[in-house]
């Protein structure tokens, strides 16, 4: 895994801005119709090609597919696993049902939107494994060549693929006889996922909104204790699914949830993070551009993460159409740094990825590149003051 050796490096956190084309397929599969399947597979490829030189020219230095030819970070399995099948709806999220005329306008603001919806995920209904390792290697490949059809690339490439935790918690098991059970086998399954995307020479990047956000939904009437024993069964499982990729090669994401909210219901990150320490991962992708956990970067000097660990602090917030300014982000920067007590060990991101589910994205595309410059200024004057 890259470090920030001589100065600051930027990446991001996955997911991207698609072209409306796609979005538009994506959705209406989602919704039941059909559609072409190798019509939408060539637009994903086109998309592929069309996000790699957009990251590159905004100062990405650790980039990736954009999670184009995904529906979504992790609906995206349905086409991958065996066992999904039927749909039920989500708990709701603990902070927006406190605050009734907030939540009548989010619902107002969905209604009609043409996108891939997270909030009616499939069931457990059968035996869970992964159909065909062909299928990631297709993405895998797709990514290579594009990747080798440019004049320039990354400084590291990476590819995301989900927490058995957080399929665990979305698509509900009416298959397996305990959760113990059912994160066993989605982990064996993630598996294939998680080494094709190491053994393919990219850089593997775990999407755990789970280890934070299923507080305030799965576990929102329930114990601290109860969460956090939820918490260490899913890192015990990564863990087993981990064996045998070198944890260098592996950063974790984890978040509150991609929404925009009150958030007031989230878990505090000095709670959880003894036990996320536990993960065999290189990095923590962590967001703090967020007003509710920013402050809570104090708590990587109480408690620093392993020397060999790196931060990769979200310093751009994904759910607003404000363009950061770069002595903002710098600052922001600095005071990771500060935490952590090596710059070199601290590489600039964003707090979530930009379109988690196709056209769910709050942030409009051609700010979204704006953000990502910002994210690039702003690292340029971290590395300055830093590295200088």
């Amino acid at each position: 895994m890259q470090r920030s050796a001589e100065r600051i490096l930027t990446t991001h956190t996955g997911s991207l801005p698609r072209p409306a084309e796609l979005t538009r397929l994506y959705a209406r599969r989602a919704g039941g119709e059909a559609v072409d399947e190798a019509a939408l597979a060539e637009a994903g490829r086109r998309a592929l090609r069309w996000v790699l030189p957009k990251q590159l020219d905004c100062g990405i230095d650790i980039g990736n597919n954009g999670e184009q030819q995904r529906e979504g970070f992790f609906l995206y399995l349905r086409h991958r696993l065996s066992g999904f099948g039927g749909s039920w709806q989500r708990a709701p999220r603990g902070d927006i049902e406190r605050y009734p005329l907030f939540k009548a306008a989010l619902h107002s603001q969905l209604a009609g939107k043409e996108a891939v919806s997270n909030f009616a995920p499939p069931k457990a209904v059968g035996e869970i494994r992964y159909l065909d390792p062909a299928l990631v290697e297709a993405e895998c490949r797709d990514f290579r060549v594009a990747l080798d059809g440019m004049a320039r690339g990354f400084v590291e490439p990476f590819l995301t693929a989900p927490s058995p935790g957080i399929v665990a918690s979305a698509v509900l098991n009416e298959h397996y006889a305990s959760e113990e059970a059912y994160l066993a086998a989605l982990a064996a399954a993630l598996k294939v996922e998680y080494d094709a995307i190491v053994a393919n020479g990219f850089l593997l990047q775990l999407d755990c909104p789970d280890l934070a956000l299923e507080r305030h939904v799965s576990y929102m009437d329930r114990p601290l204790g109860d969460f956090l024993g939820f918490v260490e069964r899913v890192v015990t499982a990564i863990n087993t699914a981990l064996a045998d990729v070198p944890r260098d090669r592996v950063r974790m994401h984890v978040c509150w949830g991609n929404y925009e909210a009150p958030h007031d219901c989230d878990v505090p990150l000095p709670e959880i993070w003894p036990v996320l320490r536990q993960a065999k991962v290189g990095a923590f992708v962590l967001p703090f551009a967020n007003p509710r956990h920013a402050h809570e970067v104090r708590c990587l000097e109480t408690l620093p993460p392993a020397g060999d660990q790196l931060i990769v602090a979200g310093v751009i917030d994904s759910l607003t159409n404000f363009v950061e300014h770069p002595e903002v982000v710098a600052e922001r920067i600095e005071r990771v740094a500060r935490a952590v007590g090596d710059p070199r060990r601290v590489i600039a991101g964003t707090d979530c990825g930009f379109d988690t589910s196709a056209g769910m994205g709050r942030v409009a595309e051609d700010v979204v590149w704006a953000k990502l410059g910002a994210l690039r200024d702003g690292a340029r004057l971290a590395s300055d003051r830093l590295f200088g």
